[in-house]
């Protein structure tokens, strides 16, 4: 047989927060019933999605998580990016929910991959279909890169905000001369993006204000657009 289509069941403790926050990514509502038990589903394209409520539900302490395949993670996560600024005029980078950021994930053969942290506090992770990407980026050869990747490791695939904090505060007091100034301002705005995640503004405005002020030629510029990009969105945040 062929065709199969799985979609994931996860819980929340409102399926109309649920319903909500999808609706900003732009998801549409395929059902929902209150009775005999409350859930929702939502779906965008070929995305689907179903949830139910459990009263009391804690969405902190939910180990509710799927994978999500798709060709163009960059193109989902603008995507969902553009909703939050419409609905919220920010995107969400702290609490729950929130979103991180595309990133080359060592731990998944260095394929690229974002984390949607949904109002049930479920972990809709995101990666590039291996089938369909181009061959992933060498493994980072700079100390500093080494540092992000096993940073975004704990992070962004585990949750374990404090000990990606511990790697890049290790690897930015140590600076070496030969550091590579990109990689250094990628380093500062991931950790400024950490430091927003835990309610830390005034590291975040710090990391934030040293990596405005990290000498780059046109060339290093052009490659720290990203990070750049995503320090615009954590400078929004902070306001």
């Amino acid at each position: 047989m062929t065709n199969e289509v799985t979609v994931p069941l996860l819980p929340c403790a409102s399926i109309d927060d649920i319903e909500a926050f999808y609706g900003v990514l732009g998801f549409r509502t395929t059902y929902k019933q209150r009775k005999p038990n409350a859930a929702v589903g939502v779906q965008r394209e070929d995305l689907h999605l179903q949830f139910f409520e459990i009263a009391g539900f804690d969405p902190e302490q939910s180990y509710g998580s799927c994978v999500v395949l798709t060709a163009d993670i960059e193109g989902l996560h603008g995507a969902f990016a553009a909703g939050m600024r419409a609905a919220y005029g920010k995107v969400l980078v702290s609490g729950t929910p929130r979103m991180t950021r595309p990133r080359a994930r060592k731990n998944a053969d260095g394929l690229g991959g974002f984390t949607v942290i949904d109002p049930g506090g479920n972990w809709i992770r995101v990666f590039r279909n291996a089938a369909t990407a181009p061959m992933p980026a060498a493994t980072p050869a700079g100390r500093l890169a080494k540092a992000l990747a096993n940073a975004v490791v704990q992070a962004d695939s585990r949750g374990s905000v404090g000990q990606a904090v511990r790697i890049l505060d290790s690897a930015l007091a140590r600076p070496q001369a030969d550091d590579d100034p990109v990689e250094q301002v990628e380093v500062l705005v991931y950790r400024a993006e950490l430091a927003t995640m835990l309610h830390d503004p005034k590291t975040a405005a710090e990391m934030l204000a040293r990596a405005q002020s990290v000498t780059l030629t046109e060339a290093e510029s052009e490659r720290a657009a990203p990070a750049f990009d995503n320090a615009a969105d954590l400078a929004a945040a902070l306001r």
